[in-house]
């Protein structure tokens, strides 16, 4: 923490003053001059987003970052504080963070005017300069603007119109910071018409005060476009004050979405060590939200947000982890029947449409899963047709009449890697197919598109897929029999 000074020393120092838009512009330039990077974690946005932002700020624009529900809009603008200064100098004790060299506040003016050179100056941190609120429908004027203070009018025996009455709000306390507003439809007209002085001529009004106060302060709001017909909108004289309005997205592939799933998963190293997730797991794990974005029963207006990838991952790592406890075992592998443990993640992050009411969220959750599992399989292995001319053998004619034996193969969501495997390698013509057709995968990572095979099959109805509570059990169906028959 820096140590307090004088307003003389400050002005010896060569500090040299800038509004916090001069001071997010010029670091921004030498950032890009010196290679460095601007926005760090925003995967994806490399050549859409960032831009955007580096353009706003260069014109020194408030932003308006209007995209669906889980497209990292307030970790852009949390990202911003890395463009201010370290530190930042005022008049020690100002609840408005009034600069020394253009004081606002009359305490600030009047403390200056007493103590000229010897004005003690105090220090902010960069990280103290980012102020957020969510807008809710209860936030009223005096929230975020201020109101008149009885108490304080009491105390210090001065009448309601001695500035010094005054309880000021968030926004002033942000003065010369960044201050963020989410959700901003949500945030009544009559609050969003408050704020219209303070963007374009920088004042604020309190109770019919005569006040002037030149407020410097960097404003980044987030609205979510489906709010506009849903909870509000946003005022055309408020979206008319803000300079540069940009639109978020998801992930457009695989890749990026496992990046941003991967950072923002925190793992202990013990459980990295213990539990191996494969690339496979992870692809599959990220094709769940896309099945689900494209999907005729999640209403796509709303969204689908990066979250559910993040929870469906400490969702998967706490099934691996229950086996290992219940087991004893020191390590193990994802597997696909762990998936199952996902649905509580996706259920409680799509909003539905009236035909995925009908089916049911927890139906819904393991069809995306299942067309996840076929949109995998299709990438990697020959398709499966639907029917099939007797006598003329499929990729899968072996593997279908191997089950079609009354044979059967059940995996236990507890059961041992040892056992796990041992069942899977049973089931000889299943090996021979993932072998055939990904020849040069890890040995770790057969037992996973084993799986595969099957449930591809099960989806397809060649195979019958029963689950309980403890297992997953595949057998051959009377569908398949017709055609393949049994040895």
């Amino acid at each position: 923490m820096k140590e307090d000074i004088s307003f003389g020393e400050l002005k010896d120092s060569g500090y040299v003053e800038r509004s916090i838009n001069e001071e997010l512009r010029e670091n921004l330039i030498a950032k890009i001059k010196a290679k460095e990077p601007v926005f760090e974690g925003l995967w994806g946005y490399e050549d859409t987003v960032v831009p955007q932002l580096k353009k706003a700020i260069l014109s020194g624009h408030h932003i308006n970052l209007l995209g669906l529900r889980g497209q990292a809009k307030t970790k852009i603008a949390r990202n911003m504080i890395h463009l201010l200064d370290e530190y930042m100098p005022i008049v020690k004790g100002s609840e408005i963070n009034d600069s020394p060299f253009h004081p606002i506040s009359k305490f600030a003016r009047d403390l200056i005017e007493e103590k000229g050179n010897l004005t003690p100056i105090s220090w902010v941190h960069r990280s103290d300069r980012f102020f957020e609120k969510l807008a809710t429908p209860d936030v009223n004027v005096a929230d975020l603007i201020g109101d008149v203070d009885p108490i304080k009018a009491a105390t210090l025996k001065l009448p309601y119109s001695d500035e010094r009455v005054l309880h000021y709000g968030m926004i002033p306390r942000a003065n010369r910071c960044i201050f963020v507003i989410n959700e901003l439809p949500d945030l009544q007209a009559r609050i969003q018409v408050s704020l219209f002085n303070i963007l374009q001529e920088g004042d604020i009004q309190i109770r019919g005060f005569k006040l002037r106060m030149p407020l410097d302060i960097q404003f980044i709001f987030t609205a979510n476009p489906e709010d506009y017909t849903n909870r509000g909108s946003i005022v055309t004289p408020l979206k008319d004050r803000i300079g540069s309005q940009i639109f978020t997205h998801y992930p457009r592939t695989i890749e990026l979405a496992k990046k941003i799933t991967e950072q923002e998963v925190q793992f202990s190293d013990s459980e990295k060590g213990q539990i191996t997730v494969i690339e496979v797991a992870k692809d599959l794990l990220e094709q769940v939200s896309f099945e689900a974005r494209k999907s005729e029963y999640v209403d796509s207006k709303s969204g689908v947000s990066a979250r559910l990838s993040i929870s469906a991952m400490e969702n998967l790592m706490a099934a691996a982890q229950l086996r290992l406890i219940e087991t004893d075992a020191e390590h193990t592998t994802i597997r696909l029947t762990d998936f199952m443990s996902i649905i509580p993640a996706i259920t409680g992050k799509i909003e539905l449409v009236y035909e995925g009411e009908q089916e049911g969220a927890s139906e819904v959750a393991q069809l995306l899963i299942d067309e996840a599992v076929k949109t995998k399989f299709e990438s990697i292995f020959p398709p499966i047709s639907k029917l099939e001319k007797e006598g003329v053998p499929t990729p899968y004619t072996e593997l279908i009449s191997w089950f079609n034996t009354n044979s059967f193969l059940e995996i236990g969501n507890s059961s041992t890697d040892v056992t796990y495997h041992k069942n899977l390698d049973s089931v000889e013509p299943l090996k021979e197919i993932v072998n055939t057709y990904c020849p040069s995968i890890a040995a770790n990572e057969v037992y996973f598109y084993m799986e595969i095979v099957l449930w591809a099959l099960a989806i397809n109805n060649k195979l019958d897929r029963t689950e309980t509570a403890t297992a997953f059990t595949f057998e051959g169906s009377e569908l398949s029999n017709h055609f393949y028959g049994s040895n």
